[in-house]
């Protein structure tokens, strides 16, 4: 897929190098295998490593190359569900937990961020949800009610406020957050490595694993050089499950639908331009059809994304499609090009809810952040970690069967024909 292919990654290009890792080469007996080095394999990894377990990642490419490497960098509080959605699917107690814990997800991420020194450019000065149209502002205000139930600090913005904020034209208001923030995604990945190797964790990169096997009480984990044997295997590639093989667990892939996102980032802007465009750097995303986000990073670049993949037929479509939206929503912006572009997978579940399961004695997935992967992806990497150390009700939410969804392809395929053809005609006029 497109997601795979090298595209100019702004995020890649500008975090701070990678910690040394090397290929597994040999037999080695661990505590706890954990499978993918994104945001949850990384955190689960840290928390395990920081209780005296050894910890093994293995990652079949490099440290964040999935979602975690891909994203728009928001550490967003929540869900995309509503709260009260949310809690009419999952029931009062477990669904008033899991808004509860996820609330305070960017307060986790930030807190690591500072207790071990990453260079991340964290900055957390809110989000802002933005209202297109009428119905964006009764949206936002739902949102802004149902939070004010669990007592979070958002505050619904009008027009003229949301200008103010974003020098940005065409909003009719915005739900602020200031319990979120903004991330170099890349770089809080390569943080969270770093941190937990420093703790005694193993991180294997270029390590894909092959095939498992259950030997005694424990699981064998085949890969290229060699293998790894642990009592707990946790599962943590989320979205890009295929690029494991074949085990007794990967059913569980196969619940996802893939989203696709992309993004490009232009050239530093100027000084007196950049002034005017999200001054307090809050990341923002839309409530249209087919969203669209926006950001700042510290260089003053923009970065711009929707839903699509950048496949060789889709991308100028896409290309042509950010540089007149960047246009029309900030007028004043001047000349720019994109030096930066790259895509991503989202892995979307039928309720819109992270699905988590055991899928086999010892062995616990968690998958389908439906956009939301930072702050979820570090809460349930640290709930896996005290999971596996024996702690029953750790995770945020019912462990549940796997329930393939059998129209996963087809929605994929429409979602990216779908905004392809979107695209193609959005602000042309």
């Amino acid at each position: 897929m497109a997601a795979e292919r090298a595209l100019p990654n702004l995020w890649h290009a500008t975090a701070p190098a990678a910690p040394e890792t090397t290929t597994l080469a040999g037999d080695i007996v661990a505590d706890v295998a954990i499978v993918g080095g994104g945001f949850t394999g990384l955190s689960a990894a840290l928390h395990l490593a920081d209780k005296g377990l050894k910890a093994v990642v293995i990652e079949a490419r490099m440290i964040g190359f999935g979602g975690s490497g891909r994203n728009v960098g928001l550490v967003n509080a929540g869900m995309w569900t509503k709260p009260d959605d949310l809690i009419a699917t999952l029931g009062k107690s477990i669904g008033e937990r899991l808004l509860t814990e996820l609330g305070d997800g960017p307060s986790l991420v930030y807190s690591l961020v500072e207790k071990h020194g990453m260079d991340c450019e964290a900055v957390r000065n809110g989000t802002l949800h933005l209202a297109v149209g009428e119905d964006g502002v009764k949206e936002v205000a739902e949102r802004q009610a149902q939070w004010k139930k669990f007592g979070a600090p958002v505050e619904v913005l009008d027009a003229e406020q949301t200008r103010r904020l974003t020098g940005a034209k065409g909003f009719t208001g915005a739900l602020l957050d200031r319990r979120a923030g903004t991330i170099q995604p890349m770089a809080y990945a390569r943080g969270l490595a770093r941190a937990a190797l420093a703790a005694g964790a193993h991180i294997y990169t270029s390590t894909p694993l092959e095939s498992a096997e259950r030997k005694g009480d424990a699981w064998k984990l085949n890969v290229p050089g060699g293998s790894v044997t642990a009592r707990n295997v946790i599962l943590a590639t989320n979205a890009y499950g295929t690029l494991i093989g074949k085990t007794p667990w990967t059913a569980h892939t196969e619940e996802l639908t893939i989203l696709p996102y992309f993004q490009f980032a232009t050239n530093p802007l100027p000084d007196h331009v950049a002034a005017k465009i999200l001054p307090e750097r809050q990341g923002c995303w839309d409530t249209g059809l087919v969203m669209t986000s926006f950001r700042t990073d510290k260089q003053n670049r923009m970065i711009f994304g929707s839903i699509g993949r950048l496949d060789a037929m889709a991308q100028g479509t896409h290309r042509a499609f950010a540089k007149r939206s960047v246009r029309k929503i900030f007028p004043e912006i001047g000349d720019f090009s994109f030096e930066y572009w790259w895509d991503g997978r989202i892995g979307m579940t039928t309720n819109n809810l992270p699905q988590t399961h055991q899928l086999a004695p010892n062995v616990y997935s968690v998958s389908g952040y439906n956009g939301r992967g930072i702050a979820p992806g570090t809460v349930f990497g640290r709930a896996l970690a005290h999971r596996v150390m024996g702690e029953e009700h750790a995770i945020p939410i019912a462990e549940t069967p796997v329930t393939p969804d059998p129209w996963r392809t087809p929605k994929s395929a429409f979602y990216h024909v779908g905004a392809q053809a979107k695209h193609l005609v959005d602000h042309r006029f």
